[in-house]
């Protein structure tokens, strides 16, 4: 997994809590299913069966892979429409492109994140690069969908390429985790995704027997994704290993722990300010009403959402 690394030894410590300060209960565990996604690419559905209001402000996740793909095996999506959110994909292992209609693109690889908001309407695909097709390869990332209130769904489209090395870095109190920041706010440090709907995006290696204590805004929700690795979280010590989310209840910290003797134990960690509005979802349009919905699929139909550029980029057709 080269994901940014840096040693801890190095970085900024969080603190440890102070005495007023609460841990998060754990209100569910739930482990992700697996499916397939764009043109038959492998994931797990982070998300499902948890109740959107504990979600909220987010609306789906998947982790894609982590798959080690044969010669002609790794694939993407071709192009298709979004309205109403903002898409977040965050790169692991492997390469993916992305274009869209209204002029964002870039490639991203270990530790990079490509953040687009659909507002209004967008056109967009995503694929790996020619070279990764021909040669097979590891691919590991996920892509989050944070919702936007009714206020800002039909805000005009933009495009963030938020490289690796500009994520924030921190580390535990005693240096056992490394904390990548992408978004938000951890302990007055900062990462470099803007957002309209104030969330927090981490990504963290706790190590073997190492805990990670983050203090966490009280008005926001808190969820815990296990990418791999074994260990617990929040007070009470509740197990969790590779493909599983915690959900968290209120409180002022949010505590992870590592299996000792185990390998080490990669989280993302995702909290936000609740939206608290109406959620009406079809396919790739996130509205507040089925009204809405089906105005988002007629002006996709009419070519309102977007048109594909001219020698637009498109999947790469692998022929042996």
């Amino acid at each position: 997994m080269p994901a940014v690394t840096a040693d801890t030894l190095t970085l900024p410590r969080l603190a440890e809590p102070g005495p007023d300060e609460t841990e998060r209960p754990v209100v569910r565990v739930t482990t992700a299913p697996s499916g397939f996604e764009g043109e038959g690419f492998p994931v797990r559905r982070a998300f499902a069966g948890v109740p959107v209001e504990e979600l909220d402000p987010f609306i789906h996740m998947d982790q894609m892979g982590a798959v080690d793909y044969a010669p002609g095996e790794p694939k993407g999506t071709n192009w298709h429409p979004h309205r109403g959110f903002e898409t977040v994909t965050y790169m692991l292992d492997g390469t993916f492109q992305h274009q869209d209609s209204h002029g964002g693109g870039g490639v991203i690889t270990d530790g990079a994140t490509q953040w687009m908001t659909a507002g209004g309407g967008i056109l967009h695909i995503e694929t790996p690069p020619e070279e990764l097709v021909i040669s097979g390869g590891l691919f590991h990332g996920l892509q989050l969908w944070v919702n936007l209130p009714a206020k800002d769904k039909m805000t005009s489209p933009r495009y963030q390429s938020l490289e690796g090395a500009q994520v924030g870095l921190v580390t535990s109190s005693d240096g056992g985790a490394l904390v990548r920041i992408v978004a938000g706010d951890v302990g007055g440090h900062r990462g470099p995704g803007e957002t309209h709907t104030p969330i927090t995006y981490l990504h963290a290696t706790v190590a073997p027997g190492a805990r990670l204590s983050l203090p966490w805004r009280r008005d926001f929700n808190a969820l815990v994704y296990a990418l791999s690795g074994r260990g617990s979280v929040g007070a009470d010590a509740t197990p969790i290993q590779g493909g599983q989310l915690a959900v968290f209840g209120a409180g002022d910290r949010i505590t992870v722990r590592a299996t000792d003797g185990h390998e080490a134990l990669e989280v993302i960690v995702l909290g936000g300010q609740p939206i608290g509005e109406p959620v009406a979802w079809y396919g790739p349009f996130v509205m507040n009403t089925k009204a809405e919905l089906q105005q988002a699929l007629d002006d996709y139909r009419a070519g309102k959402l977007g048109v594909i550029p001219p020698n637009a980029l498109m999947p790469h057709v692998y022929r042996g």
